[in-house]
């Protein structure tokens, strides 16, 4: 059965399968959207449920409330439970399967009693550059500036009161993991964004775990190893939900512990799972708030790349990650702008056919962008050394201002970052790609910006339904492999001949028109750089 084939089943046998626990839950905590998805014995979606939030810039640092992670569990969770009652006419109860992801990286700090120490620091925070460059140096590995470890050895420099009281880090997959099961574990995928991991025994590297504690003697109160959750491999069990758990859920009682649950994991790996690309030489390109490539290695790197992070895949296996922290919301400011401007006409157009209408005059646009630049960052961008971000659009006096060409250089300036960091994969270390396949709210019109991705990284693109749910299918399917696993099982082998048999793909070519007006515009687009940089310093 294929992952569609459950929308064609009666509604009777959907809602037999739910009153009897026959499904799995993936709940996945994203930048702006936190999204529940019910799947059944074959592993297709049957049922949905969301809640938007959005981070805060608080004292300089960007971060999410404990008090928002619960109120937007409990309002992902009644959506689903809603969802389910509308389509099938019963209550959600039970399910045979839970698993929860979240945006990586980050660091939520707790004391003995479970109390949280300091504002939980998202991936989207920059202010560790001391730290990541004094770790890379010592580690002989790249340790970018959103990584858990960098965060804490940050605190270390700066003397922060509370690493003295410090007695466990985790993710926001981690925390809430925690707090459904009472289980302080993560998915090695996850943790691979904490602190490095030795591929060979797929626990965190003990010498540099060494290394570390040599580093912060005396500051840090415990050894790193008792800080950090345990890590457990796709298909290991990782609990049990708890009545506390299910209460957090469910404040209303229905829903009931039990479930098994899978180890809680990353967007970036659910990426992978949810584009079947665990397998190695494949590789998948996620764009919403940041965008980042996932490429599975054949082997190691021949030498440290400061754009390139090391991560694993869900199962263990070695990833070289380009993560950029922009990604379209300058696009979803300026769909904004026009929107606000049609409605001010009396023009009354819904935002789908607003982004469809922008995105689709791109394709008229001129290859190179016609002499218009644009920089997407809200934020700071480690790969191009920027601190901080402001988000610029400006033209040489020659252009022509144009909607076509205004749209095609916003959509390259989404993809700008992440062209430079595959260049230092596919040009200085010669790494192969036999698939890329690209998801996320990107890529939601039809043909475009997947078109224009294959021409920034001159590789053959697919999308299909592959990832219709994105990650939080992602880590439903995660949550099915723990229940249906076979003995000696892969992975890869579960997704390839279970979960994706007969899935459709949309393949787009590199035009080789595009490739090289990408190439041009990028020329450009680094050459402006000190003028984004001297955006940052004078305002």
């Amino acid at each position: 059965m294929t992952m569609n084939d459950t929308q064609a089943r009666p509604a009777a046998d959907i809602r037999n399968m739910i009153d009897t626990g026959r499904t799995a839950i993936g709940i996945e905590l994203g930048s702006t959207r936190i999204k529940a998805v019910l799947t059944g014995p074959d592993h297709a979606a049957v049922a949905a449920g969301s809640h938007d939030w959005e981070n805060q810039f608080v004292d300089r640092v960007w971060t999410y409330s404990l008090e928002a992670v619960h109120e937007g569990l409990q309002a992902c969770f009644a959506a689903l439970a809603e969802n389910v009652r509308r389509r099938y006419g019963t209550e959600l109860r039970t399910t045979g399967a839970l698993g929860v992801s979240a945006m990586m990286h980050g660091y939520l700090a707790f004391d003995a009693d479970g109390e949280l120490l300091t504002p939980f620091r998202t991936w989207r925070n920059t202010n560790t550059g001391a730290a990541s460059e004094a770790l890379s140096d010592t580690f002989g590995y790249n340790i970018p500036h959103r990584w858990s470890i960098a965060h804490l050895y940050q605190a270390v420099l700066n003397e922060e009161e509370h690493v003295g009281r410090l007695a466990h880090l985790t993710t926001l997959a981690g925390y809430v993991h925690w707090q459904l099961t009472g289980r302080q574990v993560l998915g090695v995928g996850d943790a691979s964004g904490m602190f490095p991991i030795d591929i060979a025994t797929g626990g965190y590297d003990t010498r540099r775990l060494a290394q570390f504690d040599e580093l912060a003697a005396g500051r840090v109160p415990v050894k790193l190893a008792e800080l950090l959750p345990a890590v457990l491999p796709a298909g290991a069990a990782a609990g049990t939900l708890t009545e506390a758990g299910a209460r957090l859920l469910d404040p209303s009682g229905t829903f009931q512990p039990g479930a098994v649950m899978c180890p809680p994991e990353g967007d970036a790996g659910t990426g992978m799972v949810a584009t079947n690309s665990v397998a190695r030489r494949t590789g998948n390109v996620s764009a919403g708030t940041s965008i980042f490539a996932m490429i599975v290695l054949d082997g190691e790197l021949s030498r440290v790349h400061p754009e390139i992070d090391l991560v694993t895949t869900p199962a263990g296996d070695l990833v070289a990650m380009v993560h950029c922290n922009n990604g379209a919301s300058e696009l979803n400011a300026w769909a904004g702008l026009f929107a606000e401007f049609a409605a001010a006409l009396g023009v009354d157009k819904d935002s789908n056919t607003i982004f469809e209408t922008l995105f689709r005059s791109a394709l008229d646009g001129a290859p190179d962008g016609g002499g218009l630049m644009a920089f997407n960052n809200l934020s700071g961008e480690p790969i191009t050394k920027l601190h901080e971000g402001r988000p610029l659009f400006f033209r040489t006096p020659g252009s022509s201002l144009d909607l076509a060409g205004f749209m095609r250089t916003q959509l390259y300036a989404a993809l700008a970052t992440l062209r430079i960091g595959m260049d230092v994969l596919q040009k200085s270390e010669s790494v192969r790609l036999d698939r890329m396949f690209a998801h996320g709210g990107l890529f939601k019109t039809e043909g475009v910006a997947q078109k224009l991705l294959a021409a920034a990284i001159d590789t053959p693109v697919s999308v299909g339904d592959l990832a219709g749910e994105g990650g939080a299918w992602g880590i439903a399917v995660l949550a099915g492999f723990l229940r249906d696993r076979q003995e000696g099982q892969s992975l890869d082998d579960f997704l390839t001949g279970t979960v994706f048999a007969g899935a459709r793909l949309d393949t787009a070519e590199p035009d080789p028109a595009d490739v090289a007006g990408f190439t041009a515009f990028m020329e450009r687009y680094v050459a402006a750089l000190p003028v984004q940089q001297a955006a940052v310093d004078n305002s």
